[in-house]
């Protein structure tokens, strides 16, 4: 898996410091080692994506 293009899941751990995109385009700022929450739009699930990748 080319890890320029990882989607992370709710729940999993930040693995390095940034800004991510949930599903929804929403972007939000996570330190290292945080865990990724609910989409901040919907309050569901989701898939977050490295804003830089």
């Amino acid at each position: 898996m080319d890890d320029d293009y990882r989607e992370y899941r709710t729940g999993q751990g930040v693995p390095e410091k940034g800004e991510y995109l949930c599903q929804s385009g929403e972007r939000v700022r996570f330190n290292e080692n945080e865990e990724f929450p609910v989409c901040p739009v919907s309050g569901e699930e989701t898939t977050w994506k490295h804003e830089d990748r």
